[in-house]
């Protein structure tokens, strides 16, 4: 099947300046861009007016953390739908893609893949990996055996899986993948919403760090890692790990040596942002609160500091809870740092290049056709990326997902 797309203000995802003209797909692929024709009327849809972009790239999601608080305090049932929500959601905020960090497991990638619901093309992670008393373990301090201690419903979602020492990381490695994870996620240094570690902590060695990296490497990927602080990316870096989270205290040394290796960065200013007024629906501890103060300025300048040293910053929200409904709100915060175009650029070809996906995050002929399109000029006003309503026609794989055009 063609579809096109007619009339609309083309951004490409590369930071070229936007043009006049289609979009055509046939099939999943796009096949041209830019040339302006009739199409078939049947299968042309008129965006004039509206700006067409590529589908954007959430890299640091958590769909499948709808209670921080106590996860099984819910209903299996409940659990899946408000993750299903939550995969909807994505979906219709323009985000055709996303990365799920701690959480959804290969699961709900099958039931996307499988057409049962609606929902982003996604890379799992699995459960993060974190270290006994490190940020994820959220088991009670005096009940070491405690069965929360990993929490879940595996085919489902599962927030973390606690390991220690290589071997335990290398089990707990080859678990995620064996449900289904492209990718791992590790948690290198403190956290926000933990309560039995700060931001300033390092967490595993760089040996079960290696361990890590060794497993992923093994299958062809790779690992990325929460770190908040400068010592955590540095023994990440040690270890081969290829992408950072968050980098809040990032500094010009630490910046200069991610650039030399290749690392990324994906920082995460909507979380901050959201949480101030969400935390309680979303279980964040009344005790972690505090924790934001500073973070949020803190991370606006390790952005500048890695944009300056030439690192590769991809687009990551964080967003937790039952109602993720604030995804758009990362690429209006960080168009206010990078400017509007840098900040498209992030979410698109930048993140898909993290994602080693070429094939997503453009707009050219032979990218998967996942395209949306706003109902503003986001060079001009980036703001409005924070309301999903703006978002007015969504395309992933060729298919028409949402259209609220008047």
């Amino acid at each position: 099947m063609t579809l096109t797309l007619h009339g609309g203000t083309v951004i490409d995802g590369t930071g070229a300046e936007p043009q006049q003209g289609d979009v055509v797909a046939i099939g999943e692929r796009i096949a041209a861009v830019g040339a302006t024709g009739s199409g078939d009327p049947l299968t042309t849809i008129d965006v004039s007016g509206l700006t067409v972009l590529p589908g954007l790239i959430d890299l640091h999601t958590h769909m499948g953390l709808v209670a921080t608080g106590d996860p099984e305090s819910l209903p299996a049932a409940i659990l899946a739908a408000q993750l299903f929500r939550n995969a909807e959601l994505c979906l219709l905020s323009g985000h055709t893609t996303a990365r799920e960090v701690a959480g959804a497991d290969g699961g709900l990638k099958q039931a996307i893949d499988l057409g049962l619901i609606p929902g982003p093309r996604l890379f799992p992670s699995g459960p993060l990996l974190c270290q006994s008393g490190g940020h994820g373990d959220i088991a009670p301090p005096f009940f070491s055996d405690y069965h929360h201690h990993n929490p879940g419903v595996p085919g489902l979602a599962q927030g973390s899986l606690v390991c220690d020492g290589p071997e335990g990381v290398r089990i707990a490695v080859r678990t995620a993948f064996r449900r289904g994870a492209t990718q791992i996620k590790v948690c290198v240094s403190g956290g926000v919403v933990s309560l039995t570690d700060s931001l300033e902590d390092t967490q595993f060695t760089v040996d079960e760090l290696r361990a890590a990296v060794d497993e992923a490497h093994a299958r062809d990927t790779y690992v990325t890692a929460h770190a908040h602080n400068v010592r955590s990316i540095l023994n990440g870096l040690d270890a081969g790990i290829e992408c950072f989270e968050h980098g809040t205290f990032l500094d010009e040394a630490t910046a200069s040596r991610m650039a030399a290796a290749g690392a990324a960065l994906v920082p995460t200013l909507a979380v901050i942002e959201v949480m101030a007024t969400k935390w309680q629906e979303w279980g964040v501890p009344a005790q972690a609160v505090p924790r934001l103060n500073g973070v949020r300025d803190a991370m606006m300048a390790s952005i500048k500091i890695a944009h300056d040293a030439g690192v590769v910053i991809g687009s990551g929200t964080d967003l937790l809870g039952p109602d993720q409904s604030d995804r758009g709100l990362e690429v209006a915060l960080k168009a206010r740092i990078l400017g509007p175009m840098e900040a498209i650029v992030s979410a698109t070809t930048t993140s898909a290049k993290i994602l080693r996906r070429p094939d997503l995050g453009r707009l050219a002929p032979g990218a998967l056709a996942d395209v949306i399109a706003v109902d503003f000029n986001p060079l001009t006003e980036p703001e409005l990326w924070s309301d999903p309503r703006h978002v007015v026609l969504v395309v992933k794989d060729g298919v028409v997902v949402k259209d609220t055009r008047a």
